[in-house]
């Protein structure tokens, strides 16, 4: 027993280590997947003997630590990949509609906002009663189904490269398709101990009693991910945040270059930006975006933008006092309320000497059908639809900017009105 005791430990060590080690590998290392399957059946082995009885009697002491630190590491983890997806709900969901159109499932695209709040939430609920020790077995079990799901699904974005970014973590880490599939590798090995002695996980307290904090912990981070939702992350983990400096100069001019896929032939093309067909509505509607890449720049935003004659932008914007932008990757889903609030905001700009543009990922065509209807659309500039998206989530958007320093940023829920909006401009 005192054998398997110190193998338990090394193996928790190791999946420790290696967890340091993802950072350094970000492609893939045929000796580094053995070491961490080696360390997953090193953690079996460690553990096989609870299986029996008396055993289980005799290592129970010494094995109940190993158990509480695998519960806390993997119950943390948990937690902080749910926080970092639940400040930022609608992130997620664009994520999971990258991957319904990859496996074929876009039937599922209208209840994707819905199913990606349910999975954030079964993340925190797995991780905090772990951590917490509420339904310690049924958080294992629910812990064993998504690692399941989760490392079936990384690993086929390791192999064939699906969808560039899980999203694991939202937009607070980034990691390449291999470190994905290692980490999950990692809290395999760390949670295997939990499922070979999930029968010795137990709590004191009464079944209403772990029901209702449960239930406590459900209703707190859904009203948590439904108010990111209906407004901005209370944490922003993208590049576009109030307070930061958008217009630093780099190095040298960045070439943007986005990855297309067609939607019948599965056929990919690069194309660098803005030398794409961006506004061919029949193209746009048979290719997807894919996936960009960056060369050279080291200050590139993630962004480009560029007006109805094919002129870059972007430095524009971020060179222009007191410039109100509003964002949106489709126009169509512009309510006639909210359409109230951006004429609202458009003629008190004008009064106060404020500058108003849009960047929008619709075609020009149903920019100027739009303008027919409201005649406060004046400058309309073009950009990428995943790229407007990353300054402000919600569609429509608002993002205040002053010479390029982010002061302000709405969803179309908090657009400035009445006092208010006399403030912002006073």
């Amino acid at each position: 027993m005192k054998k398997n005791h110190v193998l338990s430990w090394v193996s928790i060590g190791v999946a420790l280590a290696s967890a340091v080690g993802i950072f350094f590998l970000t492609d893939y290392s045929l000796w580094f997947l053995i070491v961490l399957i080696a360390n997953m059946l090193l953690a079996v082995c460690s553990h096989w003997p609870s299986f029996r009885r008396n055993s289980v009697i005799a290592s129970k002491a010494k094995q109940s630590w190993v158990w509480l630190v695998c519960r806390l590491l993997v119950g943390a983890l948990f937690i902080f990949s749910s926080f970092t997806k639940g400040v930022d709900p609608l992130g997620t969901k664009y994520k999971m509609l990258d991957y319904f159109a990859v496996y074929g499932i876009t039937w599922l695209n209208d209840i994707a906002m819905l199913l990606a709040m349910l999975m954030i939430l079964a993340e925190f609920l797995v991780g905090i009663c772990l951590v917490t020790n509420v339904f310690p077995r049924l958080a294992v079990l629910g812990a064993t189904l998504l690692m399941l799901f989760f490392t079936i699904t990384t690993l086929f974005d390791a192999v064939y490269d699906l969808v560039p970014d899980c999203g694991c973590f939202g937009t607070a880490v980034k990691m390449s398709n291999w470190q994905t599939f290692y980490k999950n590798l990692v809290i395999d090995a760390v949670l295997i101990p939990l499922i070979l002695n999930n029968k010795q996980l137990k709590n004191r307290l009464t079944w209403r009693v772990q029901f209702v904090i449960g239930c406590v912990y459900a209703l707190a981070f859904m009203g948590f991910e439904i108010y990111n939702y209906r407004h901005l992350p209370v944490v922003d983990f993208m590049s576009w945040k109030v307070g930061k400096q958008m217009n630093a100069e780099p190095q040298e001019q960045p070439r943007v270059y986005l990855t297309y896929r067609n939607k019948a032939t599965g056929e990919k093309q690069e194309f660098l930006s803005p030398n794409y067909p961006w506004n061919d509505s029949v193209w746009m509607s048979q290719w997807e975006f894919v996936d960009q890449r960056t060369e050279g720049g080291g200050n590139y935003l993630g962004f480009s933008a560029i007006d109805e004659e094919g002129n870059e932008v972007t430095d524009m914007i971020l060179s222009t006092e007191n410039l109100l932008m509003f964002t949106s990757h489709d126009l169509s889903k512009v309510t006639e309320k909210e359409w109230e609030k951006v004429r609202a905001i458009t003629e008190a700009a004008d009064e106060y000497g404020y500058y108003v543009v849009w960047t929008v990922a619709n075609a020009p065509e149903e920019v100027e059908q739009l303008r027919g209807k409201y005649d406060f659309i004046y400058d309309v500039y073009y950009g990428d639809a995943l790229e407007i998206k990353t300054i402000v989530r919600f569609n429509p958007g608002l993002i205040w900017l002053d010479n390029g320093l982010v002061k302000g940023k709405w969803s179309a829920i908090d657009f400035p009105q009445g006092k208010k909006l006399e403030k912002l401009f006073k």
